[in-house]
């Protein structure tokens, strides 16, 4: 094993500041050489050849002449815009890299070490910087839209569901897709008013329009009633057991007596999940959970897990229902 690689900084650092500068697009629309580079990013001639130079020796670009930088197949992955919103400096993505600075106050604390960096949690950031906000809804969006599979029920049996709430669904796009290959399913967007600005021009773009409607508030206020499917997609990844199960209660409350509560991303069915999840655990204080962990959380919100699967691209989904006997269930009678 090679520790003096994986405790590297200086690449990924170094990914990021050509991310940032868009250095990948300037050399494929033919500024080749240092000077033309550092002239069309108004940056240091020597630092910019410095940091590209160290990037050919990682195999990222190659220099086929002195100053002259060229791509090659992994530079040309940084023209994909897609995956590398979250490695640009400006806006949220320079937050969450230097977020990591506060991994020692989490391992430490159990607290996110984004407080410790920023002096403010993670969600409350972005309420105080809108243009850090709009970079990471934008993100999320496009990531949503790259994965939004519409197949986010177990059996994939949609016969009985003619209502989906998208809770914390950002823009829409996994609601819009939903709409679109089931055209006898409506649907409710429900984010905060910042994240949902966005969601009429994907619906109108989705042709659905008539079909979605959008409600701007938090999810840990009460959510539309009597849905047959609450979406939480990869939404309970962001949230401390505390808040996720005061969101899990949200959705039982309103989703009673008859409808399903369906989680996807963020639950595992082995101890992977107990492996991954170090950026949300800094930045938010969130994780993934094992299927059991799960169980448990959702018996505090009154709910039971009644199916769990994978569906065919490989999201494992997890459905649940309104335990009998519970408040939520209740309260759904009696409604």
């Amino acid at each position: 094993m090679d520790v003096d690689s994986l405790s590297d900084l200086a690449t990924p650092w170094s990914l990021r500041v050509v991310v940032t500068l868009g250095i990948a697009e300037h050399v494929a629309a033919g500024v080749t050489t240092i000077g033309e580079l550092a002239r069309k990013t108004d940056c240091d001639r020597d630092a910019l050849a410095r940091v590209l130079r160290h990037l050919v020796g990682k195999g990222v670009f190659e220099e086929p002449a002195e100053g002259e930088f060229a791509l090659n197949e992994a530079a040309r992955t940084l023209l994909e815009p897609g995956p590398l919103r979250g490695l640009t400096l400006d806006g949220h993505g320079g937050r969450s890299a230097a977020a990591w600075s506060g991994l020692l106050a989490t391992v430490r604390t159990g607290r996110p070490g984004y407080e410790t960096v920023f002096g403010r949690s993670f969600w409350e950031d972005l309420e105080a910087h809108p243009e850090i906000a709009e970079s990471y809804d934008a993100m999320m969006g496009h990531r949503a839209g790259d994965a939004s599979d519409p197949a986010v029920l177990v059996d994939d049996d949609w016969a009985d569901v003619h209502h989906v709430v998208d809770v914390g669904g950002g823009t829409g796009e996994t609601l819009a897709e939903i709409l679109r290959v089931r055209p006898h399913v409506h649907g409710t967007l429900v984010d905060l008013p910042r994240a949902v600005a966005r969601a009429a021009e994907v619906f109108a773009a989705a042709g659905v329009a008539d079909r979605a409607a959008v409600s701007g508030q938090s999810f840990f206020d009460p959510l539309p009633p009597g849905a047959d499917v609450y979406l939480l997609k990869r939404l309970l990844l962001d949230w401390p057991d505390e808040e996720a199960a005061a969101l899990l209660t949200r959705c039982a409350e309103a989703a009673a007596p008859r409808g399903r509560v369906v989680v996807v991303g963020g639950v595992s069915p082995g101890r992977e999940a107990a492996r991954a999840g170090l950026m949300m655990m800094v930045q938010t204080g969130g994780k993934p959970r094992t299927l059991d962990e799960f169980r448990a959380l959702a018996a505090r919100a009154g709910l039971a897990v009644t199916a769990y699967g994978r569906t065919p691209s490989g999201q494992f989904v997890v459905e649940c229902r309104p335990e009998a006997g519970s408040p939520a269930r209740k309260a759904g009678d009696r409604a």
